[in-house]
């Protein structure tokens, strides 16, 4: 059963307490940890001030399970998540759209994703589009690299919580030079 509003939630995982707000057309924000678990539900109350705060409940029970197993370290697809899109553009559906297919432990480039929607020279779109992203996670943006390397991503940590993401899904291995870059010696 969902809610008839949207709600508002904070759970913990591996990577400290991470946010949701759902609702009945499926998951409207997932938000990585902010500075504090209190500045995470601040986020999340500024984004989506309609929602209310709650705990997890049946419909957001599943979605909570397999972000923290797949922040734990499990292969975990997310693809079932149901997404509240209402508020991206039709362009920003289309990045969502092809950045979900991206499977576990995989990555590809900006440029691979222009090219996936029809135009090669869509790569700065398509990273505006995912500097956007509201569902971090379950649009795995942080799969999304630069030709030449990590490139920007909008959560708090910036590269080093990208390159953190991309260690637990099994993306760095020790001969990538991003992995290097994780440890501090490139």
């Amino acid at each position: 059963m969902r809610p008839v509003a949207r709600a508002r939630c904070l759970f913990d995982t591996p990577l400290g307490a991470c946010g949701l707000v759902w609702g009945p057309a499926g998951v409207a924000r997932v938000q990585l940890p902010e500075s504090s678990p209190a500045a995470t539900l601040a986020r999340l109350a500024s984004e989506h001030p309609e929602s209310v705060e709650r705990g997890v409940d049946a419909a957001a029970r599943p979605v909570v399970e397999a972000i923290v197993a797949l922040l734990s370290g499990e292969r975990r697809a997310l693809g079932f998540i149901e997404l509240d899109l209402s508020r991206c553009t039709p362009f920003q559906r289309r990045v969502a759209e092809v950045t979900r297919a991206i499977p576990v432990g995989e990555t590809r480039t900006y440029g691979q994703l222009a090219r996936s929607l029809g135009d090669a020279g869509l790569s700065r779109a398509v990273g505006g589009a995912l500097g956007r992203n509201a569902f971090a996670i379950v649009v795995p943006c942080h799969r999304v690299l630069a030709a030449s390397g990590t490139g920007g991503f909008s959560a708090s940590g910036g590269a080093a919580t990208k390159l953190r993401l991309l260690e637990l899904e099994g993306a760095l291995d020790a001969t990538s030079p991003l992995f290097a870059r994780r440890q501090g010696t490139a």
